[in-house]
This record gives C-alpha cells, sequence and structure tokens, in this order.
C-alpha cells in the first residue's frame, strides 16, 4: 500500500493572499526570511488580513537562507511562550522549511532534533497548531510536501527532514509574491523544481498519481523558465503554478540522488555556500547519465513530452543536453571547479560527501543503487565535467 497526501487546501491565483481575511482562529505566528517580504509590503497585508479575521499575530523575523537547527530551536520557543494555533509562513523555502521543523519542537518541546532525522518519524502533529505555506519563490514547493530542509553548520550537513505530518493544511500560491524574484533566484527555483519533477518521475516510488504532475511540470518550467527569467511575468505566473505541481509530484513520489549530492555539498565548502537550486542544476544531466543504465525507458519517455526524437538512448543524451543549454542560457555553472569550489578541499572531502550522500534520505528511491566509490566518482565527474560512464 502507498500513500499520497496533499494540504486539505490549496488556494491559487493573483490576490489568492486575501484568503487569509476568512481564517478562523486566536492567534497565529508569522516565520519570515530576510525582510524582502516586508519590502514589498506583503506582511503588512497578511497581518491586515489576520486582524480583519480576529486573528493575534507575531512575527518571527530573518530565518536565515539554509536554515539553522538553532533557528528552528528559537523559533519554536517564541511559540511555545505565544501559544498559536496558527503558523504561518511566507517566503521562500527557507522560512517555511524551518517554520515546519519548529512546529514539531512546539508541540513536543522534549523532542530532541537527532529523533527526528529518520525519515517519517515524526511525532503526530496539529495537537495545537495548523500550518499556512505562502511561496515566494518558484521552485522549492515546500507549499505542499512533507518535507523541509534544516542545515547544521557545526558539521556541515543539511538533513532533509520528511514526514507527512509537516504537509501544510493550506498553501497560497500567490503569483503576486513571484514577481519579487531577481533572475539569479528565478533561474535556480526554476531548475530546482525542473529536478523535483524529473527525479519524482524516475523515482523508484513513481505512480499513475505523480506521473502526470511530474510530466507536465517538466513541460511548464521547459516552456516558461527562460521567459520568467528575462522578466515575463505572466510566465512567471506559469513557473508558480509550475513548481507547485512538481512538489506535489515529489511528495509523494520521493526523490533521488540529484538532491542527495546538494544536501551534502550545499555547506561543505570553505569557498561559500552552493544555493540549492545551483547544485540541483549542475548535477541533474550527470545523474541523468548514471541512472540511464536502469531508467532510459524513462528518461526518454521525459524527452519526448518536450518533443524530442529518436530511440531511447539518443532522447536522454538529447535531455541532457537541453538542460546544459538551459543551464548556460541562465548562467549557472557547469561543475562545481567552474562555481568556484576549491580542488585541493573537493579532494580532501569528496571521500566523505559521497559517503554522507549515500546516507541521505533522498538516495533510497534513486532508480539505480549507488556505492560511496561510485558516488565519488559521480561528483567528481560533476567537479571536472567529465564524462559519467561506470
Amino acid at each position: 500500500m502507498m500513500r499520497y497526501t496533499l494540504p486539505r487546501d490549496m488556494y491559487y491565483g493573483k490576490g489568492a493572499l486575501e484568503q487569509l481575511k476568512h481564517i478562523e482562529g486566536k492567534k497565529a505566528i508569522l516565520v519570515l526570511g530576510g525582510g524582502s517580504m516586508k519590502r514589498f509590503g506583503f506582511v503588512d497585508r497578511v497581518v491586515n488580513y489576520l486582524t480583519e479575521a480576529g486573528i493575534e499575530t507575531k512575527l518571527f523575523e530573518n530565518v536565515e537562507p539554509d536554515p539553522s537547527v538553532e533557528t528552528v530551536m528559537k523559533g519554536a520557543e517564541m511559540m511555545r511562550e505565544f501559544q498559536p494555533d496558527w503558523i504561518i509562513s511566507m517566503g521562500g523555502g527557507s522560512p517555511i522549511d524551518a517554520a515546519k521543523a519548529m512546529w514539531v519542537f512546539y508541540e513536543y518541546p522534549e523532542t530532541s532534533f537527532e529523533a527526528i532525522i529518520q525519515p517519517f518519524s515524526f511525532p503526530t502533529l496539529r495537537q495545537k497548531a495548523k500550518f499556512i505555506a505562502i511561496p515566494s519563490t518558484s521552485g522549492t514547493a515546500t507549499e505542499v510536501t512533507a518535507f523541509s530542509v534544516i542545515t547544521d553548520y557545526a558539521k556541515g550537513i543539511k538533513y532533509p527532514l520528511a514526514d507527512f505530518n509537516i504537509t501544510p493544511d493550506i498553501a497560497i500560491v500567490d503569483p503576486d509574491l513571484a514577481e519579487t524574484m531577481p533572475k539569479t533566484l528565478t533561474a535556480h527555483t526554476g531548475m530546482d523544481a525542473l529536478t523535483h519533477a524529473v527525479e519524482a518521475y524516475v523515482s523508484t516510488l513513481n505512480s499513475p498519481f505523480t506521473d502526470p504532475l511530474a510530466i507536465k511540470a517538466i513541460q511548464m518550467v521547459f516552456e516558461y523558465l527562460p521567459a520568467s527569467y528575462e522578466g515575463d511575468m505572466s510566465a512567471r505566473e506559469q513557473m508558480h503554478y509550475g513548481q507547485c505541481l512538481a512538489g506535489q509530484a515529489f511528495s509523494n513520489a520521493l526523490l533521488g540522488i540529484v538532491h542527495s549530492m546538494a544536501h551534502k555539498t550545499g555547506a561543505a565548502f570553505s569557498t561559500g555556500h552552493i544555493p540549492h537550486g545551483c547544485a540541483n542544476a549542475i548535477y541533474l544531466p550527470y545523474v541523468i547519465k548514471f541512472n540511464a543504465k536502469t531508467a532510459e525507458k524513462r528518461y526518454a519517455e521525459i524527452a519526448r513530452s518536450v518533443g524530442i526524437t529518436g530511440t531511447d538512448a539518443e532522447c536522454v543524451k538529447a535531455l541532457c543536453d537541453k538542460i546544459d543549454a538551459y543551464n548556460a542560457n541562465l548562467s549557472i555553472p557547469k561543475t562545481l571547479k567552474e562555481f568556484g569550489v576549491n580542488e585541493a578541499e573537493f579532494k580532501e572531502k569528496v571521500a566523505n560527501i559521497a559517503e554522507l550522500a549515500v546516507g541521505d534520505a533522498c538516495t533510497g528511491s534513486n532508480p539505480r543503487t549507488i556505492t560511496p566509490a561510485e558516488m565519488e566518482k559521480l561528483l567528481t565527474a560533476t567537479y571536472y565535467g567529465t564524462e559519467v560512464d561506470f
């Protein structure tokens, strides 16, 4: 038996934020990132809508990109003091992911971070609060997923937390918020969405329920991302919906080793953080070539869905070429070396990163099994830009 879980309600379209006027409750905590939502006036709109609904609101601000365990614990402490019956998070993937994890420690203060690292091991939530997610970026789709990614900076490791308990109750997908994204963020989040959909389609847990969502999301990203990147707001709106479809697919089909690699390299190098969507975009063509040994037919189906023709092998190669071309047009580097990761540091750390990546929660649903030695070879290929042939 398999399970398929989505938010209870999704409100979408321009102005969907106004639905907050109709929420029933007493107190809400609003979890936010670095300040863009406040600068663009969306925080005032949310607070005004909630006031109209008779709900007292408190802000938890300045969640950092790739939120830390420490930030999660601070937010949970504020929640325990304020006792909200709604947790609302607005912004990119980081504040929403952080708020999901805060939710656990608000309701279960005695639990530990280590206790929830194991996938699908969370205690039962909604004992004190329900959750509303409002995305401002078009990539992570955390507003509809059972996932949260939290970083332990002391260990240099990103932990993907996974449990259907943290699927939001309500998702508000309002494209007005996505209009504020700068070009680089538009590129990275767009390729993150593509990776979500591709990995969901070839996952060992793909299903008749997730396949149509994944394929439609792939088609929408290839159609709308270039124009969205150049500032076309009608294309930006379609990307906001496409990434949400991808999220619905991967939340239920799960992901693969592109994400395993991104999770374990994002905070690993002293030369600087690798943005999650950028890492996914770099790794995706290399992983397709690795996985094609066992999933060639599925990748060929993806390729044909976007107009590529030929044999299965020809379709897979053309799909990788198409992704490479999109990355180039979006100013995304082809290799970790080009990104700026120091070669000596990469060589020093790659074996350990490979071990951690194989142990990542996303590896289990990858269509081809991988050993730490193979993962090290694959990571090395992504560093130097060499061919994947093993």
